[in-house]
């Protein structure tokens, strides 16, 4: 007997990928259960299944930095801070924090389907009673229309948010004149698309406006100290923490300004939450 239960729950990583750099990545978790029935008729409860995977997703991979080690030009040492991230391909990168905010997987590259058998396995080494074998399947999230991925770091968030490079594959929405307006969607999914935002207080390090070179930003928060310095071609500052809030209301100012129309914007968060602002121009 199979059980299934798909959109368990949903997985918000950033990763580094040899040829795009830093990118967020949302995945919806589809899992399958094989084993025998009890005499309860089940062969696991449905309303068991979902905090016995959550909880061990939760407290491993979700929110953090995957990083392949065996990808060109990737280097992790120790620092004060926990662990050192530094890459050289496609673009130089380091960040700093405690152990918890990575998730080091002995490969060249990340793939969902690859990551997907490996949290599988982990998985499979204490499996509830009456089940013989577990799989698990990380999908995006169907999107119609524009979508972006971005990673951030938030200093004053309780949780596994504070990790200083976590991320997300979002869509996007923008009203103008009572309606959607997909051309200005589809030009603001590709202007953010892998960008790290950064709030401007987190700052430590930056060029002058339009000039390249490393960006630096770090924070101390409940977990540790982190530090992370990229490109900032790579970044888009914002004057505010970047909380899915903050997001809309920046988007929403900055596409009200720009086209010198009233706009609306939704911003999602990766799967099924988000924020709606208001911009004048």
């Amino acid at each position: 007997m199979t059980l299934f239960v798909n959109r368990l729950t949903h997985l918000d990583v950033s990763l580094w990928c040899p040829q795009r750099g830093l990118t967020g990545a949302s995945w919806q978790v589809d899992l399958e259960l094989d084993g025998e029935l009890g005499e309860d008729g089940m062969l696991f409860d449905f309303g068991e299944v979902k905090p016995w995977v959550k909880q061990r997703l939760d407290a491993g991979v979700d929110h953090t930095l995957l990083v392949p080690t065996r990808a060109p030009g990737v280097e992790v040492a120790e620092c004060q801070e926990g662990l050192s991230i530094r890459t050289r391909l496609p673009w130089s990168m380091e960040v700093r924090g405690p152990r918890q905010a990575f998730t080091l997987l002995p490969w060249a590259e990340i793939s969902p389907e690859r990551l997907a058998e490996h949290l599988a396995g982990e998985l499979s080494r204490r499996l509830p009673p009456r089940v013989s074998a577990l799989r698990l399947t990380l999908q995006e999230e169907a999107i119609d229309g524009a979508a972006y991925t971005y990673s951030h770091g938030l200093r004053h968030h309780a949780g596994n948010c504070q990790r200083i490079a976590h991320g997300h594959r979002s869509r996007l929405h923008i009203w103008q004149r009572g309606s959607r307006q997909p051309g200005l969607e589809a030009e603001w999914a590709r202007r953010l698309a892998d960008c790290y935002l950064v709030d401007r207080q987190d700052l430590v390090e930056a060029p002058p406006a339009g000039a390249a070179g490393p960006l630096t930003a770090r924070y101390r928060a409940p977990q540790g100290s982190f530090l992370i310095r990229l490109p900032a071609e790579r970044c888009r500052v914002l004057p505010t923490p970047t909380t899915v809030e903050h997001i809309a209301a920046w988007l929403a100012e900055q596409v009200s300004r720009e086209t010198g129309e009233v706009t609306r914007v939704q911003a999602f968060e990766g799967v099924d939450k988000g924020a709606f602002a208001r911009g004048e121009p």
